[in-house]
């Protein structure tokens, strides 16, 4: 098993990269679709405006690379920005298109007296079947377990077009978002894995389990 963290110029990098590291797994940073070779967990990480990003992702040559990837259902992981660029479009950024392989948008959090924006910090995450395999020790429905905490960074987040892609939701304020998806061995997450302590470190552990039948 190797990871592939996709450098393409917005990427919170590093600190991706070392949480790899950290969990003992073989990762490397790649920057364009011949570094692929031997990849088997792709990794989307992201950080910055939405329309930014996507012209990078493009320049670097990875748009249909990705696709093809998710297309043929490889584990992929992609985290805040590079959760938001699965979707077709984003508030933010309305001349730049996303990946669109998740049907939906990208919306920004609504004002509120005494709401902070962006939404930075801990917040609890409340998975929607927390019986998949990304969830593995870290949460318990029959112990009824409380949620685990994950760290946010962020003022937009997607909405999905089809409910049952969502993992989790996530409350800021009176507004509940959607703060992971899940379609196959895709994961993608709003929130941080990274910088998340010991429950990222244990998501990273469950992204790698996950394994391609083709």
């Amino acid at each position: 098993m190797k990871v592939g963290i996709i450098d393409y110029g917005a990427g919170n990098l590093h600190s991706v990269h070392n949480a790899f590291i950290a969990i003992g797994v073989d990762a490397k940073i790649i920057a364009t679709p011949d570094d692929l070779q031997s990849i088997t967990h792709l990794v989307l990480p992201g950080q910055g405006e939405f329309g930014d990003c996507s012209r990078k992702l493009q320049s670097a040559g990875m748009f249909d690379t990705i696709k093809q990837w998710i297309n043929l259902d490889k584990p992929f992981l992609g985290i805040c920005v590079g959760y938001q660029l699965l979707f077709e479009s984003s508030i933010e950024s309305p001349n730049e298109k996303g990946l669109g392989i998740i049907k939906g948008s990208v919306v920004k959090f609504k004002h509120e007296d005494n709401l902070k924006i962006p939404h930075m910090g801990w917040n609890t995450v409340t998975p929607l079947e927390p019986t998949h395999p990304i969830w593995e020790n870290l949460t318990d429905c029959k112990s009824k377990q409380a949620d685990p905490y994950f760290y946010y960074v962020h003022s937009y987040y997607p909405v999905p077009q089809n409910p049952e892609e969502a993992a989790c939701t996530t409350t800021h304020g009176s507004q509940t978002f959607h703060g992971a998806i899940a379609k196959g061995n895709l994961f993608a997450t709003q929130f941080h894995p990274e910088k998340s302590q010991h429950a990222g470190l244990q998501l990273l552990k469950n992204f790698c389990k996950l394994r391609t039948s083709n």
